[in-house]
């Protein structure tokens, strides 16, 4: 990659960097339609390889289905982008056939099963031999099997990130005869050097004559047989280099030392004690969490919480095993715990200590975790913060979040499962409790229903004596262009109006004003009293009535 994309490139290197290679007899080569420096070098990583690989043995493996705006790299699973982007790389290698197509990255606005049904399209039409995936996660490729047949998984994998070993996905592939080619193996070349530093793989390289970084990579494949790892190389004695790493033969204390430095395999559980349990409360933010955790606290149980503790996630599995070394025997963690591999950690330390570890899952809609977190804002500062504030907030206050923050986490979850190593998982549903002391009942109405014919029997079905909120989106408006919509409603009803309306710009929502998004009901409800269950939503569509079901209120469609 870094051969085309490097602002310092040099091509006559980089030629001779391919001829090395061939000639330390590699055979894969790894390329993509999106490396060069920007949009307009789209296939000149491709471009170079053609042209120095023609006549050879080599086998290509390319990449679509991203684009370079402005040098950025942007995921692009449109059907038609990926046949694009196919046809694009087949020119530009130049006749070389393609042994192996990844789809680069999954893209959140596209269906992922409508970028996997073009990839099985490209089978179809036979314009490459096999299909695979790239920076994926298991739930993704288990969707995947069901639809197109998946020859390689390339992922970021190696001694400093091993996310896709405590995921599961490398045990996946492996189950199912799919090869895991490992991208960044060192850790990309601002945290390769680091290796060298670490004393137990320095002595073993000493022992075997090799760099650090040989025997990295020398574990890695030792890992499993269908790792091929792909460290990258920008020079001719690098590409060397890694071919000496595929050939060294690691004896049982050598890949002892490295399993306990570098990790890969799981731990041997101690024998299983007749009391004890570690609860882990997981869900996407706003979950309900805390309530959860709480209930644990009142059974005995000592919670361990990020949020109270600070830290990464993964520090809490420390703490976790502080606390069993001295003797505790029931502790509850209540994060997020999004992934698998974030999950892994607090498994492996129970098992060390013979405790099983049960999951409580909630599985609250995102919907009812906006309104939850717009409540907690509310609690905390009495107002809708400004895009401003919520941006300054959520970098210094843990739980504070923008909506697209919140919304990605839906994207990134990987539902539990007992064979992560769980002795159960209860999923649970949301329940929301009652806010206490607030008893009446009032209406909100979105200004799109008064536009259209109908809502003045909508509004009489209503509540009209209670407190009315009005309230729409107008990016750069302001609320004295709702003066008119309220003098309609105040002639059907009697009940005090308000009106609020999001300024904000289109786009990804960056405030919790923007309807649908439920902050506005939620801030006139909180400033007059009123249950949201109590209340009734006056909306035009699919969104409003997303928005009703999450506050709890009645929905009257216009």
């Amino acid at each position: 990659m870094r051969l085309s994309t490097d602002s310092d490139r040099n091509e006559s290197r980089a030629r001779e960097t391919i001829a090395a290679a061939l000639d330390a007899g590699m055979t894969v080569f790894d390329t993509a339609r999106a490396y060069g420096r920007d949009e307009t070098e789209l296939g000149h990583n491709e471009r170079l390889l053609a042209g120095a690989l023609a006549g050879t043995p080599a086998r290509i493996v390319t990449k679509g289905g991203r684009r370079r705006p402005g040098g950025a790299w942007i995921p692009d699973g449109r059907a038609k982008s990926i046949l694009a982007d196919c046809e694009a790389s087949l020119e530009a290698l130049g006749g070389l056939a393609v042994d192996l197509y990844l789809l680069h990255a999954p893209d959140p606005r596209t269906p992922w099963r409508t970028s996997l049904r073009a990839l099985a399209r490209l089978l179809d039409e036979r314009l490459v031999r096999h299909v695979g995936l790239s920076n994926v996660n298991r739930p993704q490729l288990e969707e995947a099997l069901d639809l197109v047949p998946i020859t390689a998984v390339e992922v970021a994998l190696g001694p400093l990130d091993d996310r896709p070993l405590r995921a599961g996905l490398v045990e996946r592939c492996a189950e199912r005869g799919i090869a895991v080619i490992a991208h960044s193996p060192l850790g990309g070349p601002r945290r390769a050097g680091g290796l060298g530093r670490r004393p137990a793989l320095a002595d073993v390289a000493r022992t075997y004559a090799a760099t650090p970084a040989e025997v990295a990579l020398g574990w890695l494949v030792d890992l499993d047989p269908a790792i091929v790892a792909i460290p990258g190389a920008r020079r001719p004695q690098t590409a060397r280099s890694a071919a000496r790493a595929a050939t060294l033969e690691l004896e049982a204390e050598a890949r002892e030392i490295l399993r306990r430095e570098l990790g890969g395999s799981r731990p041997v559980a101690t024998a299983r004690r007749s009391h004890g349990e570690v609860v882990m409360v997981m869900g996407i933010p706003g979950a309900g969490k805390s309530r959860v955790a709480h209930d644990y606290v009142e059974r005995g149980y000592v919670r361990l919480n990020r949020d109270e503790r600070g830290g990464a996630l993964r520090d809490l599995a420390y703490a976790l095993d502080d606390e069993l070394s001295s003797g505790t025997r029931r502790v509850v963690l209540d994060n997020t715990y999004l992934t698998r591999a974030s999950r892994s950690y607090v498994i492996e330390t129970a098992l060390r200590h013979g405790i099983p570890t049960s999951c409580v899952w909630l599985d609250t809609s995102l919907a009812d975790a906006q309104v939850n977190l717009v409540e907690r804002l509310l609690d905390e500062l009495a107002a809708l913060p400004t895009p401003d504030e919520l941006r300054r907030l959520a970098r210094n206050r843990s739980g504070v979040l923008a909506p697209t923050s919140q919304m990605r986490t839906v994207r990134e979850l990987e539902p539990p499962s007992t064979d992560e190593g769980f002795a159960e998982v209860e999923a649970r549903a949301f329940d929301r409790i009652p806010p206490s002391g607030r008893m009446r009942s009032g209406v909100f109405v979105a200004a799109a229903a008064l536009r259209r014919d109908g809502w003045e029997r909508a509004v009489a079905d209503g509540d009209p004596g209670a407190p009315h909120l009005l309230f729409d989106w107008s990016p750069d408006g302001t609320p004295e262009t709702l003066d008119d919509a309220v003098a309609d409603l105040a002639r059907h009803v009697a009940g005090p109006i308000e009106r609020a309306l999001c300024p904000h710009p289109a786009g990804p929502p960056i405030c919790w004003c923007r309807p649908p998004l439920p902050g506005l009901p939620l801030a006139f409800a909180r400033a007059h009293g009123l249950d949201p269950a109590r209340s009734v939503l006056i909306g035009t569509g699919p969104a409003h009535r997303n928005l009703a079901a999450a506050l709890g209120a009645r929905f009257l469609a216009v």
